[in-house]
């Protein structure tokens, strides 16, 4: 157990407020390396001095810093819209447009996907439950439930289970043959399939796999005998097309092994019901969908989701930014308890400047509706201070001088 009450010591003595999470790492430090007590006092000195290099200067522009240190790289990104490394089956939006989709906070964006994760203490539960022991069948086992787990995240229609398709003109019906191999391979249940075709359709006939379809029957102002050739069309698409199995709002999903783990990439997500599924790993699962982890895991994970994925855009490109900026923006955009956009609907467009909001777009409709309404500007920021000509809240600006009365 790391000395966490020495280091505390030497910390208050040499009056340096550490966060948490350092003071833990110079404790783990210090009984890894078996200091004594004059090389954890150098090593707090060293630390001390660094982590006041590392703070910012009061007074210091830190949004216009942070704005120009994402802005200028982003100069540098590709327009190289879709690839997804490692994974070539799906695409994802990257590069400036992804960066664009990350600040604007789209509500829907291009290429939603999820990266789903398998929980191991769940696998070792199981392992014991069902008394398996070698290697290769605790493998096997994986891969058999990874696999079944996918095609019930992922959309099968009958399209995909279908042997024979007839679309009988004569008789007016449509008749089809189910593949019992392929419900196997899909790992699909078929009484589970049988109950979703009753229920979407009224006028069929099950007999083992063979299946009858049947368009409505016309009514009696329906004398046109084109009506049910195309009706029976649009019944033979509605056939084709009915899904069997999957979860809402994903696509195709792509199974890959990350080392020596199981990974499901989707084309599509709904992050809320993929966590209620057993086996899952519920705290590496994750969407590139920000508003959609807003909503199942909260505001706080919604601005790591966006600190994430702008990082991740902007080292797949080869390009490096403090992660302090990116977290100030995801600051901002998080701020008032739901994400928002930096723009005009957003950030930019709720600022309390009336100036600062007029110098940013839309500037006749600001000034016009500060001026029906009566709105006072104080200048505390340095863009209105800039328009109307005033020394800006910075630097040797930012210091007022008072005269004391004696």
């Amino acid at each position: 157990m790391p000395d966490i009450k020495s280091v505390m010591k030497v910390l208050k003595k040499k009056k340096a407020d550490f966060p948490e999470s350092l003071i833990e790492e110079i404790a783990d430090a210090h009984e890894r390396h078996n200091l004594d007590d004059k090389e954890l006092n150098e090593l707090i000195d060293r630390i001390k001095k660094a982590y006041e290099r590392a703070t910012v200067e009061d007074g210091e522009a830190v949004g216009t810093v942070a704005a120009q240190s994402v802005g200028e790289p982003g100069t540098q990104m590709t327009m190289r819209t879709f690839h997804y490394a490692g994974v070539a089956e799906l695409n994802v939006t990257l590069g400036l447009p992804r960066l664009i989709e990350i600040v604007d906070a789209r509500k829907k964006i291009s290429t939603p996907t999820m990266a789903i994760y398998f929980d191991d203490e769940y696998f070792d539960a199981r392992f014991e439950k069902e008394e398996i022991e070698s290697e290769a069948e605790r493998e096997r086992f994986k891969e058999e439930f990874v696999r079944k787990t996918a095609n019930m995240i992922g959309k099968s229609s009958m399209n995909d289970i279908l042997k024979n398709f007839n679309l009988n003109y004569a008789d007016m019906n449509i008749a089809v043959e189910i593949d019992e191999d392929k419900i196997i391979d899909k790992r699909l249940d078929r009484d589970d399939i049988i109950k979703r075709i009753e229920k979407a359709f009224k006028r069929v006939q099950i007999d083992n796999n063979m299946l009858s379809f049947e368009p409505p029957a016309p009514s009696k102002k329906e004398d046109d005998t084109k009506i049910p050739i195309r009706e029976l069309r649009l019944l033979a698409d509605k056939v084709r097309d009915l899904q069997i199995s999957g979860v809402k709002n994903i696509g195709k999903v792509v199974i890959s092994k990350e080392g020596l783990e199981w990974v499901i990439h989707t084309e599509g997500s709904n992050l809320g019901s993929v966590l209620k599924m057993e086996g899952i790993d519920k705290v590496r699962t994750t969407t590139n969908d920000i508003h959609e982890i807003e909503k199942i895991l909260g505001i706080e994970a919604a601005r790591n989701a966006i600190i994430r994925e702008a990082q991740n855009t902007m080292e797949e490109q080869g390009l490096t930014v403090d992660v302090r900026h990116i977290m100030l923006v995801a600051d901002m955009m998080t701020a008032d308890g739901s994400v928002k956009s930096i723009g005009r609907h957003g950030i930019s467009g709720e600022k309390a400047s009336v100036l600062a909001r007029a110098s940013f777009e839309e500037t006749g409709k600001h000034l016009l509706r500060a001026s029906i309404r009566g709105e006072i500007d104080h200048l505390t920021g340095i863009i209105e201070n800039i328009i109307i000509g005033q020394p800006i809240p910075l630097g040797t600006g930012s210091v007022g001088v008072i005269m004391k009365r004696r």
